[in-house]
């Protein structure tokens, strides 16, 4: 299995009552996780006494987006209620959450849900081929919805070690102990890589194949268990990458993850320079 795609057809196709009951669950852990993360103090509350749970109780987030406490719970317990754009805001605000979070929990919430998805033409998919390989020597590599490496440049294999064609990145980045002599700060780019996964899979909760390559992450990576199971969402805005291209240096680039106007796949991944200098210590 190392650093295999995932190949579709394999698993039944999910009905429509399958994929929102999978939203729904979906939706109850991201909530209670957000819940969890935050104390009474965190948003302004007092609260006197012990508390035998961490993070805030139902009742103090449904007293903070001004709802009552019935109906948050039904919220967070995924049940069939109306829910507005103005409500689902007021609870974003509660719960300090982020332009991508607050995004994620309109999707789990069936709330403005995303324009239609379109496969990338062929002759798109060649032109992106070429951008890759022109985008040297800078890396760059390009992947389908699953993190399938449809195709990568030099330095992208040799800097971050992205394995051949049809392999997946997530799996190889998550079981390839190299990567953590790669990357200095390994687990703020594991953290990233899986926030951004989730937000992908939200797009697609009616393709069962997202469901099947995370259960074999969590199994496969500890790491990768404990950062799935904590619901956190990541844009995919520019972030900056360390990578050590040899002992004593690092190479520092700015990383943006691009996808085709109105298209679900693929995603670009691309990386820009902007130092290299000696090994810091720490």
């Amino acid at each position: 299995m190392r650093g295999s795609s995932v190949a579709l057809g394999q698993e039944e196709t999910r009905t429509v009552r399958d994929a929102d009951r999978e939203r729904r669950a979906a939706l109850r852990h991201f909530l209670r996780s957000r819940r969890a993360r935050l104390s009474p103090g965190d948003v302004g509350l007092t609260v006197g006494g012990r508390r035998n749970t961490p993070g805030l109780r139902r009742e103090e987030v449904a007293v903070l987006a001004g709802v009552s406490a019935s109906w948050y719970t039904w919220l967070e317990q995924g049940r069939d209620i109306k829910v507005s754009e103005g409500v689902l805001d007021a609870v974003s605000n509660a719960l300090n959450l982020d332009r991508t979070e607050r995004a994620h929990l309109y999707l789990l919430a069936g709330v403005n849900p995303p324009a239609a998805r379109q496969e990338a033409t062929s002759e798109e998919l060649s032109r992106l081929r070429l951008a890759v390989e022109a985008w040297q020597p800078a890396p760059a590599f390009m992947v389908d919805r699953y993190w399938n490496v449809l195709v990568s440049n030099a330095p992208a294999r040799t800097l971050l070690g992205v394995q051949d064609t049809d392999s997946n990145y997530l799996w190889s980045f998550f079981t390839d102990g190299r990567n953590r002599s790669r990357f200095p700060h390994w687990m703020d780019v594991a953290s990233r890589l899986v926030g951004q996964f989730r937000v992908q899979a939200v797009r697609f909760l009616d393709d069962p194949n997202f469901e099947l390559l995370a259960r074999r992450l969590c199994s496969a990576s500890p790491d990768f268990d404990r950062l799935w199971a904590r619901h956190e969402t990541r844009d995919t805005g520019i972030a900056t990458v360390e990578v050590r291209p040899a002992p004593g240096r690092r190479a520092a680039f700015h990383h943006v993850v691009m996808g085709l106007h109105q298209r679900s796949e693929p995603l670009l991944m691309l990386y820009m320079p902007t130092q290299i200098d000696g090994d810091r210590a720490g």
